[in-house]
């Protein structure tokens, strides 16, 4: 028994259908890599909530519901010392946030213009995840983890949800560049 050859229109509709599922995965890849920007990089849970984002440090002490906010860069501009005399953690975060940002501008350019490299775009986000899980493990040592603070007194939720996207959106690209 011989197959017909495929016709010229239902070969088109085919790569219509195609194109459209790669533009909804691109879309979808891009929500998920902006949302990354809102994640947390750090979670210290306790009596009073502490939350380590690519922005600065909200905290639950005092009146209100995060009435403690400290922007990253005004610790930076702040701080009497040095950068490179500060702890190797608290110098990845401005590498934190460059790789963040760069992920965040190759993912739009992709929706915006089609033009993506897929395994840029998951590299980047796994050395935001790398940088981000560099910055909670230093926080996490300044509160004592492991010592006098229990394992989960800092949760690294932004390096954990990184590596999550990166992996679900982005594996198969990233496992190319390891396999070629």
């Amino acid at each position: 028994m011989s197959e017909e050859p495929e016709s010229e229109t239902a070969r088109a509709r085919r790569r219509a259908a195609a194109d459209r599922g790669e533009r909804v995965s691109r879309r979808v890849g891009w929500l998920l890599v902006a949302a990354l920007l809102a994640v947390p990089m750090a979670v210290i849970p306790g009596e009073n909530l502490t939350i380590v984002s690519l922005w600065g440090f909200l905290s639950t002490s005092g009146p209100g519901l995060f009435a403690g906010g400290y922007p990253v860069w005004a610790y930076f501009v702040e701080q009497p010392r040095p950068f490179g005399a500060l702890p190797p953690s608290i110098r990845a975060w401005p590498l934190a946030i460059g790789f963040y940002a760069l992920a965040a501008g190759s993912a739009t350019a992709g929706v915006t213009f089609g033009r993506e490299d897929r395994r840029v775009t998951g590299g980047l986000l796994v050395l935001a995840a790398a940088a981000s899980l560099w910055v909670s493990v230093g926080v996490a040592f300044r509160f004592g983890v492991g010592t006098t603070a229990g394992w989960l007194a800092v949760v690294p939720v932004g390096a954990l949800a990184t590596l999550a996207v990166a992996i679900g959106v982005y594996g198969n690209d990233l496992r190319g560049i390891v396999t070629a």
